[in-house]
């Protein structure tokens, strides 16, 4: 039996017949939000086979599921970072659960350092397109045809007209670009901050882009934002700290709250 199929199991021993079809990966500042579940279902990451368990503060490391705006929904309270344990992996078995139990859309969300300096912290940004800069990749191992995943699209267009429509309807300005993953934990330089923006990122990270190739191996739909925390090394006085992270992800929390639970609500399963 698989880590998956255990997992799976163990789901069904805690009531769960099937997870809902939209999961999200709660990031840093945005964990709360698990709090908010009604009906909620929470079982440890570290219960489940397979799952990772987060060595980083802000990430409780949990699988939430229930109810958000009349809605079923499943959170990811907290993520398995690659920078952890070397390992890019480390939410492989988390999202090909939730594929294999009803899953079909997943919404990613993170902290991240900001290049385009009009967008000041706590702004908001919605991915359109990533640059795997790290150079490791999660499929690596993988020894089947299954492995040439396209990404052309993954970030799915539908799904980010979706969510601009949420933070025009609450009024929040949501902003579009480019994620460039570095794998950490240390941030970045200036140079490397001046490398990325002449390569055409808005936005360097430690997280998402791991998790985006795995899911669409497994056939899932994703979309993902960005709340930009500081700006990158060298740019407008960046000189960023994971308390700065903290801080500000904290700050920005409540808008980023407004604008997931808008989409939940215009998020149509039937359509995903």
């Amino acid at each position: 039996m698989t880590d998956t199929q255990k997992a799976i199991a163990l789901l069904r021993q805690r009531g769960l017949n099937e997870l809902a079809p939209l999961g999200v990966v709660l990031g840093s500042g945005l964990g709360s939000l698990a709090d908010e579940v009604e009906d909620a279902v929470s079982i440890a990451y570290e219960d489940l086979p397979g799952f990772p368990v987060p060595t980083v503060s802000g990430h409780a490391g949990r699988l939430v599921v229930g109810r958000l705006e009349g809605r079923r929904v499943v959170l990811f309270q907290g993520r398995g970072h690659y920078y952890e344990r070397g390992d890019c992996r480390a939410m492989a078995v988390a999202i090909e659960t939730f594929k294999a139990f009803g899953g079909r859309t997943l919404f990613l969300t993170n902290a991240a350092g900001g290049l385009n300096t009009d967008w000041r912290p706590p702004a908001l940004v919605a991915i359109a397109d990533h640059i795997n800069f790290a150079g490791a990749n999660p499929l690596i191992g993988v020894n089947s045809d299954d492995r040439f995943v396209p990404m052309t699209h993954a970030y799915d267009s539908h799904l980010r007209t979706l969510l601009r429509h949420a933070a025009l309807d609450q009024g929040i300005e949501l902003h579009e670009g480019v994620y460039m993953w570095f794998s950490g934990p240390s941030f970045e330089t200036p140079a490397e901050i001046r490398a990325a923006k002449i390569l055409g990122a808005d936005l360097v990270g430690m997280s998402t882009v791991p998790e985006v190739i795995l899911a669409r191996l497994n056939g899932l739909r994703c979309v993902a934002v960005s709340l930009v925390t500081n700006f990158g090394a060298g740019l407008a006085g960046g000189d960023p700290t994971h308390a700065e992270t903290k801080e500000v992800a904290a700050e920005g929390s409540a808008n980023f709250k407004r604008l997931l639970r808008a989409f939940i609500r215009a998020y149509d399963p039937a359509h995903a």
